[in-house]
């Protein structure tokens, strides 16, 4: 085990509030791709721009376009949990994380056991009628073909999940924003640390064990504590609990 390995151990063990703080990088060892690598989604040649499709005003104006990427590209129900899920909901059951902050939707967290998780972009397993809001699963929206509508009302299905010119739940930011600012460590991993307002809650992070795994290099780098790169679930899943 190498020196920052280590630490990282040492912190974790010593530790009884950890927060972790995660994005699409996470999920891209259970085979759901992220947005900004290579090969993510921004990388790939569509009629519109990703950020166009998942925008408010798109989902408005052409939900047939929107769903044909949503179901395409956003969709991943035979995905599992990896190393990571699993360390983290280990972590959680054993006492010593207390919260997962996620820029995800895929709920891949939950899967795994993890209970307090603050989805900051909602969650592809809720959908819900935009006229009568009856909730409907991810399991009902695999079956739709084109844009799905509400078999109660006839009204259309609209994934509860933030799209962009969307504003965050607010209860949910006041969440995490709480978890970030009690945690005696917050391990940020998976994410570039791009994305607004949600890379932000960090700052709130007020102790001394800011820990940043990451593929690539973050914006935050400089002012971690401790900055391991490599795959989070092999850096996670080596850990003991």
């Amino acid at each position: 085990m190498d020196e920052k390995r280590k630490q990282l151990q040492e912190w974790i063990s010593e530790s009884q509030n950890i927060v972790f703080f995660g994005g699409a990088g996470v999920s891209t060892e259970s085979g759901i791709p992220d947005f900004r690598s290579v090969d993510g989604l921004y990388n790939q040649q569509y009629a519109y721009l990703p950020e166009t499709i998942l925008s408010h005003t798109f989902f408005q104006k052409n939900p047939e376009e929107f769903y044909r990427f949503y179901h395409n590209k956003m969709l991943f129900p035979n995905a599992k949990p990896n190393a990571a899920h699993l360390k983290l909901a280990e972590l959680e059951q054993a006492g010593k994380l207390t919260a997962v902050v996620t820029q995800n939707i895929d709920g891949l967290h939950q899967a795994a056991g993890s209970v307090n998780v603050y989805e900051l972009h909602g969650s592809v397993h809720r959908n819900y009628c935009m006229k009568c809001h009856q909730f409907y699963d991810l399991d009902f929206m695999m079956e739709q073909e084109g844009v799905p509508h509400c078999p109660v009302c006839g009204g259309m299905i609209k994934p509860d999940v933030v799209l962009y010119e969307e504003s965050l739940d607010q209860e949910t930011i006041e969440g995490a924003v709480l978890a970030i600012s009690r945690a005696d460590m917050l391990i940020i991993g998976g994410t570039s640390l791009a994305v607004y307002p949600a890379a932000g809650l960090i700052r709130y992070y007020r102790g001394s064990k800011l820990t940043l795994i990451n593929k690539s290099p973050t914006p935050y780098d400089k002012e971690a504590d401790l900055v391991i790169a490599g795959p989070i679930g092999e850096i996670l899943g080596a850990v003991t609990v």
